[in-house]
């Protein structure tokens, strides 16, 4: 796979899982690792992407996002930081000089956002990179909000775009599925960097027009890896009850549950169609569909999946509010 977008440099602000799933991706496509730099408020969490990532430039400390995403002013001002402990940095001498961040990336709890963005504010108003949050429930609009906030400028300020992204856990392990939105002034450039970097975890990267359905992406694949696993539970929990070993029923409800995931994606029949195919009238297949769906099991999937959208929703409210 050709390497993504490798001009552009990018500061993770975070380095959790999903941050590291994104990063790991890119590695893999052949993307430069002396274009990014990780900001993590956790010491060891850096120490362990170093040893994992050797030579990556892992940033911690009160200032460390600011530098990360400002660039280092000059080696000197970076060593008096190291030096007074506002960051601890890497201990490689590329790691004490690099340009300012081209795409920011905020892989933070959404609880944190607020003050996060703020902290960065002024450094995102100056040099204006392109910004993609993966943090859930925040709109687009409240993150414009906290990069204008304490803006002493008299005149107008133009602010970064942003792009939001609703990632999927399957991204740990490359088999993403991501929805994305972006600001109007979000160009078609900024749009396809933002797709080739969720695209390298994730195999299926959709985007929507109007945020609201970020709230039916977080309801469908966001929050759906849970419904699956509850699904397996389930068959599982119902093999062991019918007299079968765990790990059996376990190890067939898994490859079961992959085995129609690739049909369904290689297919060119739609799903319904596929579920007929295998239906035999008045067979075993047919016996468990009529069972399910005597049970409710389509007002069921209904139920949570509005439930999940209707949760993005509030929490939108929540965590975008000027008080957070």
């Amino acid at each position: 796979m050709a390497p993504v977008v490798p001009q552009a440099r990018l500061a993770f602000i975070g380095g959790g899982n999903m941050a590291e799933a994104i990063l790991g991706g890119l590695l893999a496509t052949g993307y430069p690792l002396s274009q990014c730099v990780v900001s993590e408020p956790i010491l060891a969490r850096c120490e362990f992407l170093q040893q994992k990532y050797p030579g990556l430039q892992t940033l911690c400390g009160p200032n460390a996002n600011q530098l990360a995403v400002n660039g280092s002013v000059s080696e000197t001002n970076t060593a008096t930081d190291i030096a007074n402990g506002s960051i601890t940095v890497n201990p490689t001498a590329a790691s004490t000089v690099f340009d300012a961040a081209e795409v920011v990336i905020l892989a933070v709890k959404p609880q944190v956002l607020r003050s996060v963005v703020v902290d960065l504010a002024p450094v995102l108003r100056s040099h204006k990179p392109l910004v993609i949050s993966i943090a859930a429930g925040i709109e687009t609009s409240a993150i414009s909000r906290f990069m204008a906030e304490n803006c002493t400028e008299e005149t107008p300020v133009t602010l970064p775009p942003v792009i939001r992204v609703m990632p999927n856990t399957p991204a740990l392990v490359l088999e993403g599925a991501a929805g994305m939105y972006a600001t109007a002034d979000a160009t078609e450039e900024h749009r396809h960097v933002a797709e080739s970097l969720m695209a390298a975890v994730s195999k299926q990267v959709s985007w929507v027009e109007t945020e609201a359905l970020i709230d039916t992406v977080t309801g469908i694949s966001g929050s759906g890896p849970a419904y699956f696993f509850l699904m397996m539970e389930a068959m599982e929990d119902a093999g062991v009850a019918l007299g079968m070993d765990r790990e059996t029923a376990k190890a067939l409800t898994i490859q079961t549950c992959l085995g129609a995931a690739k049909m369904a994606q290689q297919s060119s029949d739609d799903l319904q169609t596929l579920r007929v195919k295998v239906t035999s009238p008045q067979g075993t297949t047919d016996a468990a569909i009529k069972a399910f769906e005597a049970g409710g099991f389509r007002e069921l999937v209904q139920k949570g999946v509005s439930a999940a959208d209707a949760r993005s929703r509030t929490l939108a409210k929540e965590l975008g509010g000027s008080k957070l």
